[in-house]
């Protein structure tokens, strides 16, 4: 798993790159949750160079959601591909994170 990250202003946005299995669902989880504790929350998941999630990977998201939830954050996505989009909408769990179109955008959000 390729993991990139970058710093949006005072928001830290995380890249994956390739499918989101297993394991590497651990390393997302880590990244996340490292990213949230050092950006007061202020974290995103950039799915641009995601390919697939599976079931373990939509687990760690909302393992995310609900450490950052706790604070009174959330997390949020952007640049999900179609079928990305369909899986987390027919999981039902479409309503526990803020989507957006691109990086900047969800950035600018937490103005």
């Amino acid at each position: 798993m390729n993991l990139q990250s970058r710093q949006v202003g005072a928001v830290q946005v995380i890249r994956p790159a390739g499918p989101i299995t297993r394991d590497a669902a651990d390393e997302v989880k880590a990244a996340l949750l490292e990213a949230a504790r050092t950006h007061l929350g202020r974290v995103v998941l950039d799915a641009s160079a995601v390919t697939y999630v599976d079931s373990k990977a939509l687990e760690a998201l909302v393992d995310v959601t609900e450490v950052l939830a706790a604070s009174g954050q959330a997390l949020k996505l952007c640049a999900l591909n179609q079928t990305l989009r369909e899986v987390i909408d027919l999981t039902g769990l479409a309503p526990q994170f803020e989507q957006f179109d691109d990086a900047n955008t969800a950035a600018r959000s937490f103005l």
